[in-house]
C-alpha cells in the first residue's frame, strides 16, 4: 500500500509539473501574441493618414533598427547579458558573405510590409500574410531545400486559391497596397531560406540578440540609400513636424521586445508553435480590425481566409508530423546506439572473465 501511495504521489507530482509547462508555454505565447498584436496595430497608427498621419515607413523602419541596434550593442557588448557565436567566430568574410544578403533581404521585407499599412486595411494584410507558406516553400524548391512533392504543392495551390477569393472579395482593394506586401511576403520567405542555407548550414546559431546585433546595422546601412531619394525630399518639404518621442520610443520598445519575446517562444517551445500561434493571433486581429478599427470585412473575405487558414493548418498539421517522425528516428538511433555499447561492455567483460580464468 505504501508503494502505491509513493506512486500516486509521483503521479501526480509529474502531472502537476506537465501542467506547470504548459502554463509556461501558454504564457509564453500571449506574450508573443500581444507584442506581436501590438506592434502591427501601432505600426498602422502610425503610418495610416487617417490615424497619425506619418506615412513615412522607411523612416520608420529606420527608426526601429537605430533603436534596435543600440540596445543590442548595449546587451552584447557592455552588460554582456548574451556571449557572440565563437564556433564558428563571425569573421568579417563570413559577416559579408552571410549576414549582409539577410540584412538586404530584411530591409526590403520590412519597408514593403509597413508601406502596405498606408493603403491596405490590417484585416486584408493579415489574409496576404496567409501566403508565407506558399513563399518559403517554392523558394525552397528553388533553392532544393526542399523536395517537391505533388500533394505539398496542391496545399500550395489551395492557399492561394482561397487568398485569391479573399482579394476579390476586399472592400478596400489597392493594386499598389497588395504588390507591395506580396513583395514583402516573397522578401521575408527568401530571408528564411538564406538563413537555413548562410548560417544554419554553416553552424551559426543566432538568438534574437546576437541577430540584432549583426542585422540591425547593416538593415539600417541599407535602407539609408532608398530613404535618400524617397522620402528625405518629403520629410524636407513638411519641415514643420516635430515627432512625438513617446510614441516612436515606445513603438520602438515594442518593436525590440517583440524579438525577444520570438526568442523566447521558439527557445521554450518550438518554431511550430509560434506558427499556430500566429494563425490564431491573424484571427484576432481580423475581429479587432472589424470592431475597433472598423475596416470592413466581407463575409467574400472570410470564405476566402478560411479556405487558406485550412490550408495552413494543414502545413502546419504535415510539419508537426514530419517533426514527431524526425525525433523518433532519432530515439531509435540513440537506442541501438546504447543497444551496441551494451553488448561491446559484455563481450569485453567475458573476454576478460575467460582470460583469467584461463
Amino acid at each position: 500500500m505504501a508503494k502505491e501511495g509513493a506512486a500516486g504521489g509521483g503521479d501526480g507530482g509529474m502531472s502537476e509539473s506537465v501542467i506547470r509547462k504548459v502554463l509556461v508555454s501558454y504564457m509564453y505565447v500571449s506574450v508573443w501574441i500581444f507584442l506581436s498584436f501590438s506592434v502591427i496595430v501601432y505600426n498602422k497608427y502610425i503610418l495610416d493618414p487617417k490615424m497619425y498621419n506619418w506615412p513615412f515607413p522607411i523612416s520608420l523602419t529606420m527608426v526601429h533598427m537605430a533603436f534596435c541596434s543600440s540596445l543590442a550593442v548595449a546587451l552584447v557588448r557592455v552588460l554582456r547579458v548574451v556571449d557572440l557565436p565563437s564556433s564558428p567566430a563571425m569573421t568579417p568574410q563570413l559577416y559579408v558573405a552571410s549576414v549582409l544578403p539577410i540584412g538586404a533581404l530584411y530591409s526590403l521585407s520590412l519597408w514593403f510590409s509597413n508601406s502596405a499599412y498606408i493603403y491596405l486595411s490590417v484585416s486584408f494584410i493579415q489574409m496576404l500574410k496567409a501566403l508565407m507558406p506558399v513563399a518559403v516553400y517554392s523558394i525552397g524548391v528553388l533553392f532544393k531545400k526542399e523536395n517537391f512533392k505533388s500533394s505539398a504543392m496542391l496545399n500550395m495551390l489551395s492557399i492561394s486559391f482561397g487568398v485569391a477569393i479573399a482579394a476579390y472579395g476586399e472592400a478596400r482593394f489597392d493594386a499598389r497596397g497588395v504588390a507591395l506586401q506580396l513583395a514583402a511576403v516573397a522578401f521575408e520567405a527568401t530571408r528564411l531560406v538564406l538563413i537555413q542555407i548562410l548560417l544554419t548550414s554553416k553552424g551559426i546559431s543566432l538568438n534574437p540578440i546576437t541577430s540584432l546585433y549583426y542585422v540591425a546595422p547593416c538593415c539600417l546601412a541599407f535602407l539609408v540609400v532608398p530613404w535618400v531619394f524617397v522620402e528625405l525630399p518629403r520629410l524636407r518639404a513638411v519641415g514643420t513636424f516635430q515627432p512625438d518621442l513617446f510614441v516612436f520610443g515606445t513603438n520602438s520598445l515594442c518593436a525590440f521586445a517583440l524579438n525577444l519575446a520570438v526568442f523566447l517562444l521558439v527557445g521554450k517551445t518550438s518554431a511550430l508553435t509560434m506558427n499556430v500561434a500566429g494563425v490564431v493571433k491573424d484571427w484576432l486581429l481580423i475581429a479587432f480590425s472589424w470592431s475597433v478599427i472598423r475596416d470592413t470585412v466581407t463575409p467574400i473575405n472570410l470564405i476566402g481566409y478560411g479556405i487558406a487558414f485550412l490550408g495552413v493548418g494543414y502545413y502546419n498539421h504535415v510539419k508537426l508530423q514530419a517533426l514527431k517522425a524526425k525525433e523518433a528516428q532519432k530515439k531509435a538511433a540513440q537506442a541501438d546506439e546504447e543497444a551496441g555499447s551494451l553488448l561491446q561492455e559484455r563481450d569485453s567483460h567475458a573476454d576478460r572473465k575467460t582470460d583469467n580464468q584461463a
